[in-house]
């Protein structure tokens, strides 16, 4: 699945470092991941024309989101090496980045109960849909789960194909390969951490409630870190750069730039997951507190919270039921108790430290151009 170089042209387009997520870029990355879809969809035919069905859920998740993950890891290599003389095996590297992070929002998906992903229903509500629209035998719920749950394995595995495939040399692959191995796994430990404190009561069975809520911000950063910041910057940036030959100094400047630059674009989506416009975040208003879902945000929330805005906390948040005037007071309780504004001092100080990093790392212009402005993009989204 080689591609023919790009032109010169095409190459300028692609390699913006003020713009690291030009639509050229993005372009780029869309036709790998359209090409290894294509030769899946080749695959998957012969296995029965149902799989047709998966193929196109997988095309339409696929289709669409900021890129990041690639452009962190595309100006990662740059960061260390320049400008690759023929960019088609680091953009189908680059790209397997996504396959992995579609294959993580499907059976988030499932896990949270999210009824929309993108604009479009979730991949297990679409599966749902599909069995009672069918007639078929059975609960069409528990069909809609199996079948997300399988989606999101499928995308996986194609993650490792892609990265496999994508034309490196053995050498730059098994420099990156530790790396992506410690990726997928700290993302998934610290989506089973985040499951777990979505269990542990709000208010302390025993204890203060300061105690309480020290630790539960303990817990949420810790989950934030393994499920987000390395996962969102830092090992993306770290493979780019280990497929670039960076030394051990260059990978530890990226993770100093990486570690609180992705905890502070994790705490922007979480305050868009509370305050964010429906036609931005694809996902409607004020839904990460209708799934109750336990933030760094939240945690502020409670332990900065009045008695009567902890119970409100309490007795509101996790409500699938949660209609537009619960989500307005649980919205007021936040910015109120000061949670919001201690959040976004939160995302300042984590942009300010990587920004510093990237001062201190010894790396190409072009490179350093484009991780400041990537730090940016990541953090200064609108509400």
């Amino acid at each position: 699945m080689i591609n023919a170089p790009m032109g010169t042209s095409d190459l300028d387009a692609v390699w913006q470092p003020d713009a690291p997520v030009s639509a050229s870029f993005r372009q780029a990355i869309s036709g790998q991941l359209q090409e290894f879809l294509d030769q899946q969809a080749e695959v998957l035919q012969p296995m029965g024309s149902e799989l047709g069905t998966v193929h196109r859920m997988a095309q339409e998740l696929l289709n669409g989101g900021k890129r990041l993950r690639p452009a962190f890891c595309a100006w990662g290599y740059v960061a260390a090496a320049g400008r690759p003389d023929d960019p088609g095996p680091l953009l189908r590297a680059a790209a397997s980045l996504d396959v992995l992070h579609a294959s993580a929002l499907v059976h988030d998906d499932v896990m949270d109960g999210s009824d929309v992903r993108r604009g479009r229903p979730a991949a297990h509500r679409q599966f749902e849909a599909l069995h009672s629209a069918a007639g078929w035998l059975g609960d069409p719920a528990t069909f809609g789960h199996a079948g997300a749950i399988l989606l999101g394995d499928l995308l996986l595995m194609w993650s490792v194909e892609m990265l496999q495939r994508a034309g490196l040399p053995d050498a730059q692959l098994r420099a990156a390969l530790p790396l992506v191995q410690a990726m997928r796994t700290e993302v998934t430990c610290g989506q089973y951490l985040d499951v777990l404190a979505q269990v542990h009561p709000l208010h302390p069975a025993t204890g203060s409630a300061r105690n309480a809520a020290a630790a539960a911000l303990a817990d949420e950063n810790r989950v934030v870190e393994l499920k987000s910041a390395r996962y969102t910057v830092q090992r993306p940036c770290q493979i780019g750069a280990a497929l670039g030959g960076a030394d051990e100094a260059l990978q530890s400047a990226l993770a100093a730039y990486g570690s609180p630059l992705g905890r502070a674009f994790q705490f922007r989506d979480d305050l868009l997951g509370v305050f964010g416009d429906p036609l931005v975040t694809g996902k409607p208003a004020g839904d990460d507190l209708r799934e109750g879902k336990r933030t760094v945000l939240v945690a502020h929330a409670h332990a900065r919270s009045s008695a009567a805005g902890q119970e409100l906390l309490v007795r509101l948040l996790g409500d699938p039921r949660l209609d537009d005037t619960g989500i307005a007071l649980l919205q007021d309780v936040i910015i109120s108790s000061g949670a919001k504004d201690a959040v976004e001092a939160m995302i300042d100080d984590g942009y300010g430290q990587a920004l510093d990093a990237l001062a201190a790392a010894d790396i190409t212009a072009e490179g350093r151009i484009a991780l400041t402005a990537l730090a940016g993009a990541a953090v200064h989204r609108e509400l």
